[in-house]
């Protein structure tokens, strides 16, 4: 069988020129020169029999054929990138996890303990962004994600919880005006970024038209709900967030919930990989794990995917 396969170093730079969309990108990646690129690639199509690169001026464009052989390159490197890890590591897989910051500080790292005990020889690799990764070229088995129907080209997304939102702040800050009874009484303190549109979506819930009051305000951000949460606990305003996600403060009355009434601008917080590797057993195993916790957590069955 291995007679039949093509010269790696030809796959290879294929494989990287696929995914770049550009010779000139694959040589820096692979320190080679743009002519061995091409001559590489030039050496698979002969081949393969086929061209796998329509040429034009300054790009290039993956043929059907290219396309489909790209697919399976790509997935032939992962796997023998992994094959190394685990030997280099004594068989020890390494999950690597794409996730937003306030889901990876308020509500992962708070359980992760409990995976790792069920799993003692994955380890775990975390990237914080609030980018969204390519999860077929970037180096990644899992992302978090949120987004309003979970549907993204090549991926199973599992929901984990709806991203579901309501205004908390400090006990102290609270009775600094003899405590809030009526939502309109929010009002009458800062608000933290007051041109986060959920805090219209809130008060409109509650029956208030707090558009002016709010478009007043000064318009701070502070980039995520982690960072404003504790800033929230630390009595510097009101902040509006996702009741799972803070379960904590919640518990130990650092943060109070005023008003039951949430908000809910159809946004959800998914797990995603991609579909073609969705019975590698490290991804198996932590999404088995997560869509479990979560539903303990939050007493939903998270298990709804698509």
């Amino acid at each position: 069988m291995s007679t039949r396969l093509p010269p790696l170093a030809a796959v290879r730079a294929f494989e990287a020129a696929a995914r770049h969309l550009s010779f000139t990108r694959a040589a820096e990646e692979l320190a080679m020169t743009q002519a061995a690129v091409s001559y590489q690639v030039k050496l698979l199509e002969e081949r393969v029999g086929s061209p796998l690169f329509t040429r034009q001026a300054r790009q290039v464009a993956l043929t059907e054929t290219g396309q489909a052989l790209s697919t399976a390159a790509t997935q032939a490197f992962r796997l023998l990138t992994e094959g190394f890890e685990a030997a280099r590591t004594g068989g020890q897989a390494t999950l690597s996890i794409s996730t937003i910051p306030t889901f990876a500080a308020n509500w992962l790292a708070l359980h992760l303990g409990s995976f790792q005990i069920a799993h003692p020889s994955i380890a775990v690799r975390l990237e914080t962004s609030t980018r969204m990764v390519d999860m077929a070229q970037e180096n990644f088995d899992i992302g978090i994600r949120t987004g309003a129907k979970g549907e993204w080209p090549g991926l199973t997304s599992h929901m984990l919880m709806r991203a579901a939102f309501t205004p908390m702040l400090s006990p102290k800050l609270a009775e600094s005006i003899g405590g809030v009874h009526q939502p309109a009484d929010l009002l009458k303190l800062p608000i933290m970024d007051a041109g986060d549109p959920w805090w219209e979506i809130w008060f409109g819930a509650a029956g208030i038209d707090a558009r002016e009051n709010l478009a007043a305000r000064p318009r701070s951000q502070l980039g995520s709900q982690a960072y404003e949460g504790r800033a929230a606990v630390a009595g510097v305003g009101v902040g509006i967030l996702t009741r799972p996600l803070f379960a904590t403060e919640l518990a130990d009355g650092s943060l109070i919930q005023p008003f039951d009434l949430v908000g809910d601008d159809g946004h959800v917080y998914w797990l995603v990989y991609q579909t073609q590797r969705r019975n590698t057993p490290k991804i198996r195993a932590f999404r088995d794990w997560i869509l479990k916790e979560i539903g303990a957590a939050t007493g939903d069955e998270a298990t709804a995917s698509r």
